[in-house]
């Protein structure tokens, strides 16, 4: 699921070129293209989570998959601009949720201890979807059209949303072939709790550390979301690299990021370990973000090809680095509503991302440089380190029984 999201996330910005020429659109029109998603992700983000709690994920990822699957078909056929951005918002409307509810899966399915771990293997996923985009989908656009894109995508998730359905289970004991022995396992340090029990949304809301992380998440998705949706452009426009170029040297970062989220997993386990969760997730949140951030206003300055594909490459791996801890900290406020509370921090990741992808269009437009918007791009991730560093994730939901 991770790395299908992604493929049909970056399918936009793999297709500009394409997209643009067919559609003639500029390219403050081209930043509402992108944004109709993220800004459809944040509006819808919470209601799914809360609906992966109370009625299962095994029903929800369906209904996401199948939902995002249609209108990335339907994205195939539109000759307007407003079909399109019509079309990605209404994609964006079945995909929100999918990562909270994954989220959700890995504290039914997963020991706490090990949720970090868990997280880098989904978000490691999705950067391979991110890395095999160009690659897959820059040949395949080249030689069929941007539209055989979108209606292969559409088919790809339809397929996957079937094969959930028949095997996965919302409950461990549900699972057919399931040893006892494995069933210990994953009950050992897990978060307890009713399937459907009912989101405390009011305890939620008051918890000083949730708005915090929905802060510094907000700020962190602006780095994000450049690599998902302007970077391809910025390659070509911006930096001076031809289509074919970009269609190899867009998947480094991808490809470092996979990287990053798999050792950020293990890293951010062996360090709860020896120092807890607290001072853990700070310190890599906070050191990676801020290192990030260098790379990124370096990348705005860099001239030779070489040196913008290494910066490039190292500062969305090392973003990713962080990315386990950040959803795993989430995960430690919201208890057993993990899905819920990782939904709102997403939910305020993609408003950062929609105000990123509209505003660098028309900071582009105005100012004719694509390199002026990328270094605030660089600003708001260092404002995310600051955040992240303050944000202490004993300090979350506590389970009224338990008092």
């Amino acid at each position: 699921m991770s790395v299908i999201t992604f493929l049909d996330r970056m399918a936009i910005p793999t297709a500009e070129s394409g997209i643009r020429g067919d559609l003639h659109l500029s390219p403050e029109q081209f930043g509402w293209v992108l944004s109709a998603y993220v800004l459809a992700n944040a509006l819808f983000e919470i209601p799914s989570g809360a609906m992966g709690d109370q009625n299962g994920r095994r029903i929800e990822l369906t209904r996401i998959t199948v939902w995002w699957s249609g209108f990335t078909t339907l994205t195939g056929y539109c000759r307007t601009f407003r079909q399109m951005v019509g079309a990605r918002f209404l994609f964006g409307v079945g995909a929100a949720g999918a990562y909270p509810n994954a989220a959700g899966v890995i504290s039914r399915w997963f020991p706490k201890q090990e949720h970090a771990r868990a997280q880098g293997f989904v978000w490691g996923a999705s950067r391979l979807g991110g890395l095999l985009a160009p690659l897959l989908l820059v040949p395949l656009g080249a030689y069929l059209g941007w539209r055989m894109i979108f209606w292969v995508l559409g088919g790809v998730g339809i397929a996957w949303s079937a094969v959930w359905w028949w095997w996965f289970r919302d409950a461990p004991e549900e699972m057919k072939d399931i040893t006892h022995a494995e069933l210990e396992e994953i009950r050992a340090g897990q978060i307890a709790g009713d399937l459907h029990e009912s989101v405390p949304w009011a305890r939620l809301f008051a918890l000083p550390q949730m708005w915090l992380i929905v802060a510094a998440y907000f700020c962190y998705a602006w780095g994000s979301w450049f690599f998902f949706g302007w970077f391809t452009t910025w390659l070509t426009q911006g930096a001076g690299f031809s289509v074919g170029q970009m269609g190899f040297f867009a998947s480094f970062p991808f490809a470092m990021g996979l990287i990053g989220n798999l050792v950020g997993g293990v890293a951010s386990e062996r360090l709860v370990e020896r120092y807890g969760r607290r001072r853990a997730y700070r310190w890599v949140t906070g050191i990676c973000l801020t290192v990030s951030s260098g790379l990124l206003l370096g990348m705005s300055l860099a001239r030779g090809h070489v040196a913008i594909v290494a910066l490039a490459t190292m500062g969305f791996g090392v973003m990713d680095l962080m990315l386990p801890s950040a959803w795993a900290m989430c995960m430690s406020l919201g208890g057993r509503f993990g899905g819920t509370a990782t939904g709102i921090m997403n939910t305020a990741g993609n408003l950062g991302g929609w105000f990123c992808t509209v505003l660098f269009g028309y900071v582009v437009k105005a100012t004719g440089n694509y390199n002026i918007p990328l270094r605030a791009v660089a600003v708001m991730v260092l404002v995310a380190a600051l955040a992240f560093a303050r944000v202490d994730c004993t300090k979350g939901l506590v389970d009224p029984k338990q008092v």
